[in-house]
């Protein structure tokens, strides 16, 4: 069957794509595993053994290190994974040995208003299905490690209260003191679940457990998460696990899993979730998936181990960072690349000329509603109006030293006109800069974007932190709010003002890097602020402490952990094909 985005759904494309699946065996054989390396979930889809290929790699030079972001999206999204995609198969195209890395997709907007991550059009992910619905099960050991602390945190503090010191002690127990009133973590769900937020759990009598106010966060908000992102291997995982923090004691010093006994027990959950797992492109290079997205709530980047494992298999990799630069990048800079100790060489923002002209004051832009004409009618000076955002971004990659391509994703709409006014900025901000039209024509349409990257993957980078390890946490923030998100300072709730003394004074984590949970939707706080705000403050409403991760969470604005699902959710659309068995209406 040809392969016609245009007048094809992307579910419709990607099954008809699948038809002409590399069997993952033959996959991996391309990509010069041995059989052993490759551990097959079925004909198209396989775990690989990393760290039997990295023993087997490690004198093996490094390939090219790719990172893609993007400017503030709409709602809609920009196409950032698209476009990895598309630049895995440009690069195809050119005859480049190249890998993919991207992230697992969420339940959450898979059945909400986004839809799964698998890209769309030529530029896809395969077999989205398998992809969207559960892979090879990540998320789910994710959601069940978490809720076995959460199951062993709720036990000890109903045992404790029930009863005393004598009794604990037969019964081999130490009491932890704990509080309460005082959790450091609710349960988790992958879905967009509003109802779940605020809870109360323990209803009944004294054996239904201790009455006490708790929540659910979305799964891939999960501390646990972030540990997957940044864990080197087994034992780091481990060890990270075995530090979580899931409660405080009634003096205030934190409860761990290990403290619990249950860390063991959680890493056994997760011990196949380390391994990334193999799919391909529409045209058949490969991609690895590994750990989730949600950079506004969590560290929203594919994991340490999923791009170690791709510099060694291919002489360029490029890996995806979630939402726009001033949170998905600033985070894969300052803390995935301070994790890993590996030096990017090209960073890619996409970029399209419907999100241009909504930051340069164009009409609301809505998920399942019909785009207003002033999107698909030519009107260059709202695209020159939103170049703002755009050079934003520019120049908090610039600030890292890595060097910039920007990737006009095209769409059919765009005029020369409006292309010309982007290209013009971009270079006189001394970026590089392609268009794209990937989601049309696949590696074909992404040529002008692979050469682009190839030739600056040629420079040698200047590559800084933003911040060091030993500045003070407030200095950290203030750096980030001020230098990439362009507010004017940073305030903090009396909670929060507490909580960073606290920090300041325990030299164990102190030091922590800094993950900022914020709006994808505007620079600033505001999802209603577009463009390039001015003359704003960003204000800490709280600050949470990642042990095992080795995180500092501050939190801004008035974002949640667990999003909502929408009045006309994705759900509504997916089904089963009941003669063949396959599902239709994914997107």
């Amino acid at each position: 069957m040809k392969l016609d985005p245009v007048n094809m759904k992307d579910w419709e494309v990607a099954q008809a794509a699948e038809e002409n699946m590399k069997p993952v065996v033959k996959l991996a054989e391309e990509l010069g595993l041995e059989p052993e390396e490759i551990l097959p979930y079925g004909h198209y889809i396989g775990k690989l053994d990393f760290r039997t290929i990295l023993e087997r790699l490690k004198n093996k030079k490094d390939g090219k290190y790719i990172e893609v972001t993007a400017i503030t999206p709409t709602p809609l999204g920009e196409g950032k994974t698209t476009t990895t995609m598309g630049l895995v198969e440009g690069l195809g195209k050119l005859g480049k040995s190249v890998t993919g890395a991207i992230r697992q997709p969420s339940g959450g907007p898979t059945f909400n208003i986004k839809g799964s991550a698998a890209g769309g059009g030529l530029a896809q992910c395969i077999p989205l299905t398998d992809f969207s619905l559960g892979l090879t099960g990540d998320i789910d050991a994710i959601t069940n490690a978490h809720n076995l602390a959460m199951v062993a945190l709720t036990a000890r503090i109903q045992h404790e209260f029930n009863y005393g010191d004598e009794t604990l002690a037969k019964k081999n127990l130490k009491r932890l003191d704990i509080d309460p009133r005082n959790p450091a973590i609710g349960w988790a769900i992958d879905f967009s679940a509003q109802a779940l937020r605020n809870i109360t759990i323990g209803q009944g009598g004294k054996m239904d457990g201790f009455m006490m106010n708790s929540g659910f966060q979305i799964t891939v908000s999960s501390e646990l998460m972030a540990i997957l992102a940044v864990a080197k291997d087994l034992g780091d995982l481990r060890a990270r696990i075995g530090k979580m923090v899931v409660a405080y004691n009634k003096k205030g010093g934190p409860v761990t899993t290990d403290d619990l006994e249950v860390g063991g027990a959680m890493t056994a959950i997760m011990a196949k979730a380390i391994n990334p797992t193999l799919l391909q492109t529409i045209e058949g290079q490969p991609v690895l998936v590994h750990a989730g997205p949600f950079a506004n709530i969590a560290i929203g980047q594919s994991s340490i181990i999923a791009d170690r494992l791709g510099l060694k298999l291919a002489d360029y990799h490029v890996t995806e960072s979630g939402f726009g630069a001033d949170i998905g990048f600033e985070k894969f800079w300052n803390l995935k690349c301070r994790f890993s100790g590996l030096t990017p060489n090209v960073s890619v923002i996409v970029a399209t000329i419907r999100a241009l002209k909504m930051h340069g004051g164009g009409p609301r832009v809505a998920p399942g509603k019909p785009l207003d004409k002033a999107y698909i009618e030519k009107n260059t000076d709202l695209v020159e109006k939103g170049m703002e955002n755009l050079l934003a971004h520019i120049e908090t990659v610039k600030k890292s030293g890595i060097p910039v391509v920007v990737c006009i994703n095209s769409f059919y709409t765009d005029t020369p006109e409006e292309i010309e006014v982007v290209r013009k900025a971009v270079e006189k901000a001394g970026a590089r800069v392609a268009v794209s039209s990937h989601w049309e024509k696949g590696g074909e349409g992404a040529l002008e974007l692979a050469e682009a990257v190839v030739e600056a993957a040629e420079e040698t980078p200047d590559f800084k932190f933003l911040y060091s390890d030993s500045d003070p946490v407030k200095v950290k923030i203030e750096k980030i709010a001020k230098e990439v998100y362009g507010a004017d300072g940073v305030t903090y709730s009396p909670e929060a003002e507490i909580k960073l003394k606290t920090i300041g004074e325990n030299p164990e984590i102190r030091d922590f890097g800094t993950c900022m949970v914020k709006s994808h939707l505007s620079l600033s706080h505001d999802p209603n602020l577009k463009g390039r705000p001015k003359g704003w403050i960003l204000p800490i409403r709280d600050v949470l402490v990642y042990q095992g991760a080795g995180f500092i969470v501050p939190v801004a604005g008035d974002i949640k952990l667990m999003p909502g699902t929408a009045s006309d959710p994705a759900f509504r659309n997916i089904d089963v094909d009941v003669e063949t068995g396959r599902v239709k209406g994914l997107f």
